[in-house]
């Protein structure tokens, strides 16, 4: 059993990571700006303000983890003023980055696929080439994204001050089984920000899992996307649809995913188990905390 400290554990897909961790024999400390009795013993449940350097440190000291997942943010720019998106995200990642570091904690965290700079552009712009992986500029252009791409920067800083292995799980648009927003959305236009991307909640789950279990020195980046499009259509026919013609070069074939999940299989030995055909319609149970 290992010690695990998970923000954002009581969020969309924050309480699917403590579940599976709790199923896994860790013991679990959910942090989060609510507080909800917990249904299991391995998991408790604390509140805190993560942009409190405070409140970090001092819950990081006490619970003294082996590792730390950081999945607490303000998940797109949509919803708060743009300085208090970018302020909230950079300020709670340096927070939990830096106390996990100072406690040579491992760290899994939540940056995005919108540190890439496309799902909230003004003017969504072609990718360079097909898929997209992990060596992709970063370009965004709106405060969330932004606060992504700062964050692997202090991710970067993490190794290099404190020596602790850090993975950036870059999510694409997280689905929920049996509430697939995503089916809802008819391309191209609905669907262009991400490319007609997506990933089932539970493959989250297993990949922070897998991260927090790899053999992984420095700092890493991962994209976590299913291995195929929503729509049930050839990739590039609806590239030349949307953008008139198609990145090149360009690898993908079928209904191929945009976003490449190599590097997380390679890395971490992860590949998703969920598609949009089947867990659409499932019935699963929500997760006990």
């Amino acid at each position: 059993m290992s010690r695990v400290l998970v923000t954002g554990g009581l969020g969309g897909s924050g309480r699917w990571i403590v579940d599976r961790l709790a199923s896994h024999d860790h013991e679990v400390l959910c942090v989060d700006q609510r507080f909800a009795e917990s249904e299991r013993d391995e998991v408790d449940v604390r509140v805190a303000d993560l942009t409190d350097r405070g409140d970090v440190f001092d819950l990081v000291g006490e619970f003294d983890p082996d590792a730390v997942v950081h999945w607490a943010a303000i998940p797109d720019p949509l919803d708060h003023p743009g300085g208090e998106v970018f302020e909230n995200n950079v300020v709670s990642t340096y927070n939990v980055l830096e106390a996990a570091g100072r406690a040579d904690a491992r760290v899994v965290w939540a940056s995005s696929e919108s540190a890439l700079g496309f799902p909230f552009a003004a003017e969504t712009p072609a990718p360079d080439y097909l898929p997209i992986d992990e060596e992709h500029p970063l370009r965004p252009e709106d405060p969330y994204g932004a606060s992504k791409e700062a964050g692997e920067a202090l991710a970067r800083t993490t190794v290099r001050r404190h020596g602790v292995p850090v993975v950036s799980v870059r999510p694409s648009w997280i689905q929920y089984p049996g509430e697939y927003a995503c089916l809802g959305n008819e391309p191209p236009e609905e669907g262009v920000g991400n490319f007609w991307s997506y990933v089932d909640v539970r493959d989250i789950a297993s990949i922070v899992t897998a991260a927090l279990d790899a053999d992984v020195e420095g700092h890493e980046a991962v994209f976590a996307v299913a291995d195929e499009n929503y729509v049930d259509r050839p990739t590039v026919d609806l590239f030349e649809e949307h953008f008139g013609d198609v990145p090149e070069p360009c690898e993908v074939a079928g209904d191929d995913a945009s976003i490449s999940n190599a590097k997380a299989a390679a890395l971490l030995g992860w590949e998703p188990e969920h598609t949009w055909r089947d867990a659409a319609d499932e019935d699963v149970p929500e997760p006990t905390i």
